[in-house]
């Protein structure tokens, strides 16, 4: 009975179990690695070459995938230049400075003149031109209110002929060869002197009790609201109807201080002055201006950056604790402007001092003065140094440093180790021509021979455009070709604005995307989507990187290929 009892027992147990689901097996992926790892392009066939009439090498292979794992992202060393850094140049068109070379220069002759000028500008290394497009209450564009600048066709209000935009024309022209383009306004001339040509469309016959006399010349009234309000239109409607990436203004505020001239501006104060003091109401003014124009950029296109350039010194110690250890004009009391308050405030996106002084002028040093500027910045303003490359060459007995070859240098190299300065402007384009001191090909050959993207601004855009898809590496007779498709918009729905080309040399090579030497190629406009790499050597092995960047330079993840010999 026992027996039988433990024999069916035992037959149940062992039934039970046969018929058990099987357990699933857990197996445990590896942790995903971190975001700033590479992202793997997908294995793709080899493309075809374009045929080429007459092959320059043999073929080098086809593109081999790649297992992302294998490759390490390593920082920059010490010594690589910086990849981030503007580099700008003026160029001033009142009184024919730089553009046009002369008043009436035909049309065609105009064209060639800027495409020469641009072209120079990106050779050297230049990411950014801030070009003037209103000298005196005049256009240097089609689709605006004020007449077209005699110093475009020789006679204020006359259009070119045959007819042009020019700032579109340059908008574009800049834009293919990956230079910024920011428009720059002068806010305060109606004329340049008493010989000017002024048409009857200008607002000097349209709104006389809107002007002010000084030194031979007709200004605005900065105290009205009606003529603030004014200039804020003329630059809203810039913003709105050009491509520009950039507006910026000069130092013209209220006139610098002549022998015998007085601004007479006192029935305006007493009727606008709210109880502040002459020279605070002036600064005020000024003041509401630059807000209203931040306003109305932002209200415009948000992303649209906005500068202005300064004289160098806000305040002098002697007159203000806070002040820099200089002895020299003060833009706080001879312009009315408080420079040093718009950037507390976040009035503006970047300031370029004009620091037109050597390493060894006694009463403002170079450096001393840079060094100021570092240590009054705010995150939401960057600092660029505007420098007066006019004056390499001209030493004299009261700024002896211009003369020696080694003053331009030495202030490329204090502005890249103060902390805070992102770059330099520099004044102006005709003496990039005339290239004093050689000081063009120190730049194009030394400090600019590799190329810098523009400092991203995180406050106007911190959402990077995603990375190109579907890289593909190909050997042709004239290089390797790289093809990709651009990528869908990002989150904040921008688009690619252009490509860097990375070239890494070796099998498993380091991966240094913050060294700018390690860039072989940019590649601009949304739709320039392939690349040759002309100097690649069919004896060595070489990995590629490809990412996409924004129109305010923020840059995507990196997509790899690597070619096989």
């Amino acid at each position: 009975m026992r027996v039988t009892a433990l024999v069916s027992f035992l037959f149940l147990f062992l039934i039970g179990i046969s018929c058990r689901r099987p357990q699933p097996v857990v197996v445990r992926k590896p942790a995903p690695r971190p975001a700033t790892k590479p992202v793997a392009a997908k294995p793709l066939p080899a493309k075809a070459p374009t045929p080429r009439p007459t092959p320059t090498k043999p073929a080098m292979g086809t593109p081999a995938p790649i297992d992302t794992v294998a490759y390490e992202l390593a920082d920059a060393d010490a010594s690589a230049p910086p990849k981030r850094e503007f580099r700008a140049v003026w160029i001033a068109t009142i009184d024919n400075i730089d553009w046009p070379s002369r008043k009436g220069l035909p049309v065609a002759d105009q064209q060639r003149e800027i495409v020469s000028m641009f072209n120079a500008h990106q050779q050297m290394g230049l990411n950014a031109v801030i070009v003037q497009i209103r000298s005196a209450a005049d256009a240097f564009y089609a689709r605006g209110s004020e007449p077209w600048s005699e110093w475009l066709t020789g006679q204020q209000g006359l259009a070119p002929e045959p007819f042009y935009d020019p700032m579109e024309f340059m908008i574009e022209e800049a834009h293919q060869r990956g230079l910024e383009f920011h428009a720059w306004f002068n806010l305060d001339r109606v004329t340049f002197s008493r010989n000017s040509s002024v048409a009857t469309s200008n607002i000097m016959y349209r709104h006389p009790e809107w002007l002010l006399s000084y030194g031979g010349r007709k200004l605005f009234n900065l105290g009205l609201p009606a003529v603030r309000s004014y200039i804020a239109g003329i630059v809203a409607n810039v913003v709105r109807e050009y491509d520009v990436d950039g507006i910026h203004f000069d130092d013209y505020f209220y006139p610098y201080a002549e022998p015998g001239q007085v601004l007479r501006d006192d029935s305006t104060y007493l009727a606008n002055y709210n109880g502040m003091k002459k020279e605070d109401w002036r600064r005020d003014n000024v003041t509401r201006l630059i807000r209203e124009l931040r306003d109305s950029i932002r209200a415009n296109k948000p992303w649209v950056k906005f500068g202005i350039s300064p004289f160098g010194i806000w305040k002098n110690k002697r007159n203000d604790v806070e002040g820099s250890e200089t002895n020299g004009g003060q833009s706080y009391y001879d312009n009315y402007a408080d420079t040093r308050q718009w950037i507390r405030e976040g009035l503006m996106d970047y300031i370029v001092p004009q620091v037109y002084f050597s390493t060894e002028f006694g009463r403002a040093p170079y450096r001393t003065l840079v060094d100021w500027w570092t240590r009054n910045l705010r995150p939401t303003c960057h600092l660029y140094v505007g420098q007066a490359i006019y004056r390499v060459g001209r030493g004299s007995e009261r700024d002896p440093g211009w003369g020696k070859l080694t003053e331009f240098p030495d202030q490329i190299r204090h502005n890249r180790l103060a902390p805070g300065v992102k770059g330099s402007v520099l004044f102006s384009a005709k003496n990039i021509t005339l290239n004093p001191m050689a000081f063009r090909d120190s730049l194009q050959q030394n400090f600019y021979r590799y190329t810098a993207l523009v400092p991203a601004m995180p406050w106007l855009d911190s959402i990077p455009p995603l990375p190109p898809r579907d890289l593909r590496a190909a050997d042709t007779p004239d290089g390797v070709e790289l093809r990709w498709l651009q990528p869908v918009p990002a989150l904040d729905g921008d688009e690619a604005n252009g490509y860097l080309v990375y070239r890494f040399e070796g099998h498993r090579p380091r991966i240094r995307l913050n060294d700018p030497r390690c860039i072989v190629g940019r590649c601009n406009g949304e739709l320039s989507t392939q690349f040759v790499d002309r100097a690649a050597d069919v004896h060595k092995k070489y990995v590629y990187v490809v990412t996409s960047i924004d129109r305010l330079n923020n840059e995507s993840r990196e997509v790899f290929v690597k070619i096989r010999h």
